[in-house]
């Protein structure tokens, strides 16, 4: 009998040996050919992001990220998860695309499990968000509804609690843009919904979840190079990135003592479906040729950043920081 359980027990971790060793094959082979398919100026392991100009194209708002050509990037086949945020518990807004969707899946690689949301239009970007997390081996939650109303961000910090247990990271990302190109074609009907989603978002959520966050919690915003230089058809985007950029610093400030850090980044223009979404197809399709790398960010890119801020390893000492990617610009604030 004993060596019968014994048996059992062998083959039982020799499965579970084939299994590991199945899914480490298939990690190699993505790294392999992302670096194989990814060299650029001859360079390893550097992957060669599209360039300006894009293909002209315009979406309904809020967009969507499957439609969009070239689709963002996201996935990030070079960066090696190292636990930074193991067995944290995230919650981002605007987590279904764009930005969003790239830090959920980093902040996966690095241990945690994410919870997200999502305006109704956007399911189907969410399930691929919630795919991507949950192929990083953690648990993802997508909840759909709208950061401008303050009981549903209550909801939202209770649904995450309700399903994790704890919250430890608040990524305040979800945002809406309207460009105009006159002061007279900014209604107040716009006025109130850049607001209500931009910082009354950020000061709702930051509400609802404080009470859950301890000491080594970490909040980010996600801000903008419009809020430090102006956008002159950004008028009332501008200004809330700008009081994003003040609420951040002072809500730092606020938490110091209580051992929470709060921290900003700021970039410039990243390809997501914000943009489609907002400009006329031949604006889009010069979007970022003005930056001195000749190109928007990708998602890929930016997220590593919202990692540094989240993480206690990395950032520990920082707090009430503002972190601009501009992709070589050096003239912001």
């Amino acid at each position: 009998m004993a060596s019968s359980k014994r048996k059992t027990s062998r083959k039982s971790s020799a499965t579970k040996s084939r299994s590991a060793q199945k899914t480490l094959r298939g990690a190699a082979k993505r790294v392999t050919s992302a670096r194989s398919n990814g060299k650029a100026g001859g360079h390893e392991g550097r992957l060669q992001e599209p360039k300006s100009p894009m293909p002209p194209q315009h979406q309904r708002k809020p967009g969507q990220e499957h439609k969009l050509d070239p689709k963002p990037r996201y996935e990030a086949p070079h960066y090696a998860g190292a636990g930074k945020l193991k067995n944290k518990v995230a919650l981002i807004t605007g987590g279904d695309s764009g930005i969003g969707r790239a830090v959920a899946v980093l902040f996966a690689r690095e241990g945690a499990d994410v919870a997200f949301t999502f305006l109704k239009p956007e399911k189907q970007d969410a399930n691929e968000t919630k795919r991507a997390v949950e192929a990083e081996g953690r648990r993802a939650y997508p909840m759909m509804g709208d950061v401008r109303d303050a009981d549903v961000c209550r909801e939202f910090v209770e649904e995450t609690i309700e399903q994790f247990g704890k919250l430890d990271i608040l990524v305040n990302n979800a945002a809406f843009q309207q460009h105009q190109e006159s002061l007279e074609e900014l209604t107040e009907e716009q006025w109130d919904q850049t607001f209500k989603t931009n910082i009354y978002g950020y000061f709702h959520m930051t509400k609802a979840a404080l009470p859950h966050l301890e000491e080594g919690s970490a909040i980010v915003n996600t801000g903008s190079i419009t809020g430090l230089e102006g956008s002159k058809e950004l008028l009332d985007y501008a200004s809330t990135k700008g009081a994003i950029h003040a609420f951040t610093k002072s809500l730092a400030q606020n938490l110091v003592e209580r051992g929470i850090r709060v921290n900003c980044v700021a970039p410039g223009p990243v390809w997501t479906p914000l943009n489609p979404a907002d400009k006329e197809s031949k604006d889009v399709a010069e979007f970022g040729a003005d930056t001195p790398l000749k190109r928007p960010a990708q998602p890929e890119e930016i997220a590593p950043a919202y990692v540094y801020f989240a993480s206690e390893i990395d950032s520990s000492y920082v707090t009430g920081e503002i972190l601009t990617l501009l992709g070589g610009e050096t003239t912001a604030g």
